[in-house]
């Protein structure tokens, strides 16, 4: 059974569908089957990915309101062992569809719950915003993952999507735990940047992964070429970045396997 983490943080700009995008394409290379689920309007996962939102006809919010079986619509991306769950714009109106329903935190869960055996990871794209759709995500998870940008309001916000988590842990998810905090587009030259490290690190301690992600130009040019920064350059530090990240969560996981550090070389070295 995979485990489903959700990448959340309701404060935009942090780094939320670039992190989910390139750890399920990071663990994806490592050979560890993975869907990546595009939980936000804005389909950013889905045209970072190479697939047109527009063009999409099926999407999760059919999967969740519709009760469509998630198998039928998932797409295979170039990425190797990634497939995705899309999104379009319909995914707006969801939480107002939903808020009539039984269950209505519960609805991704069981939509994922059908799908959940055919991989190792599913890694859920959540929206900027702490609704329910962000919720749903949050009752699905074993574990979500929160990106803090290194810079000046970095904090800001934090205690309510931790707030938020607390709540789903309390009364609809008692399995959810915080998988890890990560820093991301971090500029080493910056003596604010370094200060939130510390600040943070000093906040949340074992909880901080170990790998930042860096602030990579690289990484900002992926997405218009419909590209995980794997497949756009795997020499830059961007992808280096989120493959010691996917690395990372499977020694958390105890799923490390021998060759691992062998395939990291190879993908770096463009093999």
């Amino acid at each position: 059974m995979g485990k489903i983490i959700a990448v959340a943080n309701q404060k935009g700009g942090v780094g939320k569908t670039t992190t989910a995008i390139n750890l399920a394409a990071g663990l994806g290379v490592l050979e560890y089957k993975t869907l990546l689920v595009d939980a936000d309007p804005q389909a950013n996962a889905t045209s970072g990915t190479g697939f047109d939102p527009r063009a999409i006809k099926t999407s999760i919010y059919e999967c969740i309101i519709n009760e469509v079986e998630p198998k039928d619509i998932i797409l295979n991306t170039d990425s190797p062992y990634l497939d995705i769950l899309p999104a379009h714009i319909d995914l707006v109106g969801a939480e107002i569809e939903m808020i009539s329903l039984p269950n209505r935190e519960k609805m991704m869960r069981m939509a994922l719950n059908k799908v959940r055996d055919n991989y190792d990871f599913i890694i859920i794209d959540c929206s900027p915003s702490l609704g329910l759709i962000t919720v749903n995500a949050l009752c699905a998870a074993n574990s979500v993952i929160v990106p803090v940008q290194c810079e000046y309001f970095a904090l800001e916000g934090l205690g309510k999507l931790l707030n938020t988590i607390k709540i789903v842990q309390s009364r609809l998810n008692q399995e959810l735990e915080i998988e890890g905090m990560l820093l991301t587009m971090y500029d080493q030259r910056l003596r604010l940047a370094n200060q939130v490290v510390e600040e943070v690190k000093m906040h949340f301690q074992q909880l901080v992964f170990d790998t930042i992600i860096h602030r990579n130009t690289r990484l900002g040019e992926a997405p218009s070429h419909g590209e995980t920064i794997i497949m756009h350059d795997a020499t830059c530090k961007g992808a280096i970045n989120y493959l010691n990240l996917s690395r990372e969560i499977l020694q958390r996981n105890s799923l490390t396997r021998i060759n691992e550090e062998e395939k990291i070389i190879e993908v770096a070295n463009g093999r």
